[in-house]
């Protein structure tokens, strides 16, 4: 049976890519250029998946999610957009949204990321109780569960502040990346990086200490010299 995914994006260039990635990858793709369109769309056709941009014209993304989510729960979304901040994924996770890509996005992490959504929307489909585990992040030991802000390590619950949660969470989710203090500020704390270096080194001692509590032989943060840090 055709998958039919539904794209939301009003940039007609982004839109027309993403139609020719989906169609070749076996997918039929339903084109909406803004959130009472997508909605409309919803009405007369039946889809397996969405891919929503939050910048849309008239309704903002965020309230076509919510529409979405209230009339058909088992519709997968995954949100595009420019902000890359932990703090907005954390409240459109909490929304509904199954998966969020930041743009300018790599076409393959979306294409799996589709298969991983379009896979939980099966199960669930079919009766199935949709286990806590479908929106876990892993690496090495620590499992983190966005959707509660829940934290494991090695099985263990660790107990993080918020901002020692948000900036454990950046890391685990781009665990190739090396983020600069001023990346993490910015992002975590919402405001601009005026040389507040101990604000963060504090923070990522305190993180390292409480994993080290639990599995005191392994590290997880690696300092880069003159750079920031990076998973491991």
């Amino acid at each position: 049976m055709e998958t039919v995914i539904l794209v939301v994006e009003d940039d007609k260039d982004i839109n027309q890519m993403l139609k020719e990635l989906l169609t070749s990858q076996g997918s039929q793709v339903v084109q909406a250029f803004s959130g009472t369109e997508a909605l409309f769309c919803l009405e007369k056709q039946e889809v397996d998946a969405v891919i929503l941009d939050l910048m849309l014209p008239g309704m903002q993304g965020e309230e076509v999610l919510a529409k979405i989510k209230e009339t058909y729960p088992k519709t997968g979304v995954i949100v595009a957009s420019a902000r890359d901040d932990v703090q907005a994924r954390v409240s459109l996770l909490r929304a509904g949204a199954d998966d969020y890509v930041v743009k300018p996005f790599d076409t393959q992490e979306l294409l799996a990321r589709l298969e991983a959504v379009l896979r939980r929307s099966r199960q669930n489909g079919t009766g199935q109780e949709s286990p806590l585990e479908e929106t876990v992040l892993e690496y090495k030991d620590i499992k983190i569960y966005p959707e509660n802000l829940q934290v494991q390590v090695a099985g263990q619950e660790i107990s993080l502040t918020k901002r020692e949660y948000l900036i454990l969470e950046l890391l685990v989710r781009h665990p190739g990346k090396v983020f600069t203090r001023s990346n993490l500020y910015e992002s975590v704390w919402n405001e601009e990086f005026l040389g507040e270096e101990n604000a963060v080194n504090v923070h990522i001692s305190n993180i390292r200490q409480k994993l080290a509590k639990i599995c005191p032989e392994e590290t997880y943060i690696q300092t880069v010299w003159g750079i920031g840090f990076k998973m491991k």
